[in-house]
């Protein structure tokens, strides 16, 4: 027997919103320290002290939001690599000649006596600690960035799968729903010849199916007592034409009211069974039952097996099938089960769906 099982991951992109929310937080945290390290009121945080405090927080956001809207989708998302570089040791040169700058003359400005002269052993160590710091920083900007921007993409990614996925099942159920009434039609007509009466039956029953064909089955889901109600109809059709000597039973055992399926899931399968279960002249079966355990919808159909020749079938019972584990593939990924297959001369069917 052949068994189908289906398993899809994704990923889920951070809310919209939550990135520029962070940023505000991480920046007003990391500018508003100084207010939280002052004790007493000879420690109060004033003008100058503050812009002390901050000067250096201050260049880090500078070097981080000029990589993170500028340099990083100019150079680094463009494959120009090395201007991506050269740009950001200027610009951190640039950023660490502003802090040295302002930490040597603010003290003039505000009338108090400049730093002593330091080696120039200090100065070179002072830029090449704080170059290392602005890299992180600018380090940071392109890991942030570009799982943005990873996000960004998945996400489109996404929603064009889900976009096809919808025009692919939209298309599906335009194949399935000639297919079922061809199917149909053939059967009704071959009653035609020899019980007119059981005909005209045949076609009231008809009408009742292509009712739900036409208004329910357009739905996404829909509840599965509806969509054994179809069944049942199709199923009583079907009993119409069977000869005598044929063994038709159907058990539908449903525990709950609130359980939703996709509609026309079953028919190909019941089809199927009609279709290749039943000899004009031999001894033949067809077992249909449908039960629901908890969350778990199990159906499963035996039937006796008497293949058409494909060559002479012109009622492309192919598509059925093919339809079928298609759909399932795109409504209930990681969530089905689909075994078939012949065992000598009866051949099983059993589709198990999480709903």
């Amino acid at each position: 027997m052949k068994t189908e099982k289906h398993i899809r991951s994704s990923v889920t992109p951070p809310y919209k919103g939550t990135g520029s929310f962070i940023h505000v937080v991480a920046w007003g945290i990391l500018l508003g320290l100084p207010f939280f390290f002052t004790g007493g009121e000879s420690q109060t945080v004033t003008v100058g002290s503050y812009l002390r405090s901050v000067i250096v927080p201050f260049s880090f956001m500078i070097v981080f939001y000029v990589n993170y809207f500028v340099l990083i989708d100019r150079f680094l998302f463009s494959k120009h690599g090395w201007k991506f570089f050269l740009s950001n040791v200027l610009l951190i040169a640039a950023a660490m000649l502003f802090v040295h700058a302002f930490m040597e003359l603010f003290p003039k400005i505000e009338g108090r006596h400049p730093h002593p002269e330091r080696e120039w052993q200090d100065i070179v160590g002072f830029f090449i600690i704080n170059s290392m710091l602005y890299l992180l920083v600018a380090g940071l900007s392109v890991a942030i960035k570009m799982t943005n921007s990873w996000y960004a993409t998945e996400s489109a990614r996404r929603e064009q799968e889900k976009s096809r996925a919808e025009a692919e099942l939209q298309n599906l159920k335009s194949q399935l729903n000639p297919h079922f009434l061809f199917n149909t039609l053939n059967n009704i007509y071959s009653l035609i010849a020899f019980s007119p009466e059981k005909a005209q039956e045949a076609v009231h029953d008809l009408s009742r199916l292509l009712r739900y064909v036409l208004y329910e089955s357009s739905q996404d889901f829909v509840p599965l007592e509806k969509e054994m109600d179809f069944i049942r109809n199709y199923v009583e059709l079907m009993r119409i034409r069977l000869p005598q000597h044929v063994e038709l039973q159907t058990d539908v055992v449903l525990s709950s009211s609130d359980i939703y399926v996709a509609p026309l899931l079953f028919i190909s399968l019941i089809e199927n069974a009609f279709k290749h279960g039943v000899s004009n002249s031999k001894p033949s079966f067809i077992h249909i039952s449908v039960r629901q355990e908890g969350g778990r919808i199990i159906c499963s159909i035996r039937n006796s097996y008497f293949p058409k020749n494909t060559e002479q079938d012109k009622s492309g019972s192919g598509i059925g099938l093919q339809n079928l584990c298609r759909r399932l593939e795109l409504l209930y990924p990681s969530r089905h089960i689909f075994t078939y297959g012949q065992q000598g001369d009866v051949y099983n069917c059993i589709l198990e769906l999480q709903s």
